[in-house]
């Protein structure tokens, strides 16, 4: 698959760190550094520009290390870059460590999966096809 892009940033386009790797790490794209304090969040700007396929989206996902490490993860996550969206991309990050996070240029904020979806389309029911779960919901099957 190939995906339109301008990359407006001071950095190499994102690629795939391995051959099997569903994600591409995501680089802030800054002039200065943001100290990210505990609890607060930020929008960083990547310098990315994208054009995705109709039928696709940019899925953006936290780093397990920056998560495990730092306390810092993605607010909306996963994130959505739509097919018809042509602004930069952004992230939010957010630190939940008790902690100041220090984001320079360059530092990789995030990861970025590409994936295919479908168009839904309601048919207004009266009633659904019973399963064997049934209406059962958080935590319903129990702790073991």
């Amino acid at each position: 698959m190939k995906i339109r892009v301008i990359n407006k940033s001071k950095h190499e386009l994102p690629a795939y760190s391995t051959d099997s790797s569903a994600g591409m790490d995501i680089r802030a794209n800054i002039d200065n550094e943001i100290v990210l304090k505990p609890q607060d969040r930020v929008l960083v700007k990547t310098g990315l520009f994208l054009e995705m396929p109709a039928g696709y989206e940019a899925q953006i996902r936290p780093r397990s290390g920056l998560a495990i490490n730092k306390g810092v993860t993605i607010l909306n996550s996963p994130g959505t870059i739509d097919a018809d969206y042509r602004g930069e991309v952004c992230i939010v990050l957010i630190n939940l460590s008790n902690k100041n996070f220090v984001i320079k240029d360059g530092e990789r904020i995030c990861q970025m999966v590409i994936a295919k979806h479908e168009k839904a389309e309601w048919i207004k029911v009266d009633s659904l096809l019973e399963t064997e779960r049934g209406a059962g919901g958080f935590g319903h099957t129990g702790k073991e």
